[in-house]
């Protein structure tokens, strides 16, 4: 075969063996493979849907909370509401029942819920929302690159950091726009699937290719990819055990959140990990108690939960992000279910979090407090969270450089 041809369809093949595109044309180059600097890894989880805040962090002190929402709401926690009722945080705010797997991380310190916090864009779309999220830059379409990545790339935010192949790590089919930009970043389903499965022959004859012809552009990053996939390959990832006794849910968002675990324990440099979970678009049949939403919640308390525990110590040294790109309505709908809003929740777990506290000021519910007369209010600029994780945690100091044109606001102190 034509070596053109042959490194043509090679590449083609490795598209279709999960590995992204963009990982062959911007990984780094001869490099070695250390630990993050300081050892610090930032989790950032999205909810992408729209989760409803006013029932993942339930505000039963608020008595407008059950006007609004007759049939949808979650009981106080009380001796009658039994395992329906809202888990008690402080005697206002409590989380959905579905929740409980997270409990112990809050009664532990390590859980932070922050309410009222959002994007300050008035938009109800998904898709801008979503992506003014990512790029945190609210409103500005013209932003080219996500906000981790111009974390990553930029000079002055980690200038200890030694550059990995797996840095910034993202376990979605493709590169979501928060890690889209000029730094090195890598998009798998899996480890386990983050390997070259042509077979043995084939896979020694595209790596010989690779290795040969030092002014071949292919060179550099064949070779390179190679050594990633080696060094994955070492790791063993099917016979991962998770430690501690933890137990993922078998769903998808588990599955991965155990590969992120894995890769935090393999010392492969990882500093940035993302993953993602669909579902949250609850219009039509929410639920309270159980249903729709709670089963949501359900594989998204667990999950974390069963990361935390598997990470065990190292918690000391991991901050998990959630985050959604807006709230709900106050009011739930003809439908059982809620539209799109405006504020909503977001949590920060890890050892470094000032945890046992619903962080944010809350605005309330009466009808001349909300959003629009519709929409709990914003209280705290998603970006301020962003910007404290980014200075705190990862020791990030050109915060101009990561909020392009506006600053974030004072930080919540969420972080220690």
């Amino acid at each position: 075969m034509h070596r053109r041809v042959f490194v043509r369809n090679s590449a083609l093949a490795l598209v279709t063996m999960g590995l992204s595109p963009s990982f062959l044309r911007r990984t780094v180059l001869g490099m070695e493979l250390p630990r993050a600097a300081k050892g610090k890894v930032l989790i950032c989880l999205f909810q992408r849907g729209a989760a409803d805040a006013l029932n993942v962090v339930v505000p039963f002190g608020e008595r407008a909370y059950y006007g609004l929402r007759p049939a949808i709401a979650i009981a106080p926690p009380s001796r009658a509401a039994g395992e329906a009722g809202a888990l008690d945080l402080d005697g206002f705010f409590g989380l959905h029942p579905a929740l409980a797997p997270l409990k112990p991380l809050w009664d532990r310190g390590l859980l932070a819920p922050i309410h009222a916090v959002g994007s300050p864009s008035a938009t109800r779309s998904h898709f801008d929302a979503q992506d003014y999220m990512e790029s945190a830059t609210p409103d500005n379409k013209g932003t080219s690159d996500g906000w981790l990545n111009r974390y990553l790339a930029t000079s002055g935010t980690c200038e200890a950091c030694t550059p990995s192949p797996f840095r910034a790590v993202a376990m979605t089919p493709q590169t979501p726009r928060v890690l889209q930009g000029s730094a090195p970043t890598v998009a798998m389903n899996s480890v386990a699937e983050f390997t070259v499965r042509g077979g043995g022959t084939q896979a020694a004859q595209l790596e010989a290719l690779y290795r040969t012809g030092s002014a071949d552009l292919i060179h550099g990053t064949g070779t390179e990819m190679f050594e990633a996939v080696k060094m994955l390959r070492a790791a063993n990832p099917q016979r991962y055990q998770p430690e501690n006794g933890a137990a993922y849910p078998a769903t998808q968002f588990g599955q991965r959140l155990l590969s992120i675990a894995q890769l935090i324990k393999s010392g492969v440099g990882l500093e940035i990990a993302f993953a993602d979970v669909g579902g949250w678009d609850t219009h039509v049949n929410q639920g309270a108690a159980t249903g729709q939403l709670a089963q949501r919640l359900a594989d998204f308390g667990a999950s974390i939960a069963e990361l935390a525990t598997d990470l065990g110590d190292r918690m000391q040294d991991v901050v998990i992000v959630t985050m959604s790109e807006f709230g709900r309505m106050a009011r739930q709908n003809g439908s059982g279910g809620t539209d799109h809003g405006h504020a909503g929740a977001m949590f920060v777990i890890g050892g470094s979090v000032n945890g046992r506290r619903v962080h944010g000021r809350w605005p309330g519910l009466a009808p001349e407090q909300l959003y629009e007369g519709r929409d709990l209010a914003l209280t705290t600029d998603f970006r301020a969270v962003f910007a404290e994780v980014a200075v705190k945690h990862l020791g990030a100091t050109s915060l101009e450089s990561l909020f392009p044109g506006c600053l974030p606001g004072a930080m919540p102190g969420v972080l220690g």
